[in-house]
C-alpha cells in the first residue's frame, strides 16, 4: 500500500472518503462526522493546505487522514512543535479488515518522527468505547478527557522514538504503555 500527500484537486476524493466512513459509521447507529463536517468545501481547505494523506492499494484509494501540525481546539496547552495530530482517519467500507488504519497511523508516527516531533496525539468523542480500545491496541495512551460544551473527548498521545534513540525506547509494553527509561 501507498501513502502519498493528497493533491489539491484530489479534495473531492477525500470528501468521498469521509462520508462513506461517515455514512457507514450512522447506519450502525453512531453518526460521528455531520454533512459539514465532511463536506467538500472544507475538505478543500484542508487538503489545499496538505493536511491530507492517501492510503492507495493498486491505485484504488483505501483511506484517508489529516495530519496538522498544532491543534489548538483540543489541545490548546501544548507548545507549538511539540506534536503532530492525528484526524479523520477513514477508511472505505471495500478496505475493511485490510489493516489500513494501522498503516496509516504507522505512517503518522514515522511523519511525527522525521518532523522531530516527540508526540502524535488524537481526540475523539469519550463515550466511543470500542475506539478508544482500537486506539490504545495501536499503542496510544490516554492523555485526559476534556468537556467541549455538552460533549466530552478522550485525548490520546504515542510518544515518537527521538532520531538517535535505541529502537525499543518508544514501543508500547505489553499492556499498551512505554516503558520507563
Amino acid at each position: 500500500m501507498q501513502i502519498e500527500q493528497a493533491r489539491p484537486e484530489e479534495a473531492a476524493t477525500v470528501a468521498a472518503v469521509l462520508d462513506e466512513a461517515a455514512q457507514w459509521i450512522a447506519g450502525e447507529g453512531r453518526p460521528l462526522w455531520s454533512a459539514a463536517d465532511v463536506g467538500l468545501e472544507r475538505e478543500q481547505r484542508d487538503t489545499d493546505a496538505g493536511g491530507y494523506f492517501i492510503a492507495r492499494e493498486g491505485g484504488e484509494v483505501a483511506g484517508v487522514v489529516r495530519l496538522d501540525l498544532e491543534d489548538p481546539a483540543f489541545w490548546p496547552e501544548m507548545e507549538a512543535g511539540t506534536s503532530l495530530y492525528l484526524h479523520k482517519l477513514a477508511v472505505r467500507r471495500a478496505f475493511a479488515g485490510r489493516g489500513v488504519p494501522s498503516l496509516l497511523i504507522d505512517f503518522a508516527r514515522e511523519r511525527a518522527h522525521d518532523l522531530r516531533r516527540p508526540f502524535l496525539r488524537l481526540d475523539c468523542v469519550a463515550d466511543r468505547a470500542p475506539l478508544r480500545a482500537l486506539y490504545e491496541r495501536f499503542g496510544f495512551s490516554l492523555h485526559s478527557v476534556i468537556q467541549k460544551g455538552e460533549r466530552a473527548f478522550a485525548r490520546f498521545e504515542m510518544r515518537i522514538r527521538a532520531h538517535g534513540a535505541p529502537p525499543d525506547i518508544a514501543k508500547p509494553g505489553a499492556c499498551g504503555k512505554l516503558p520507563a527509561v
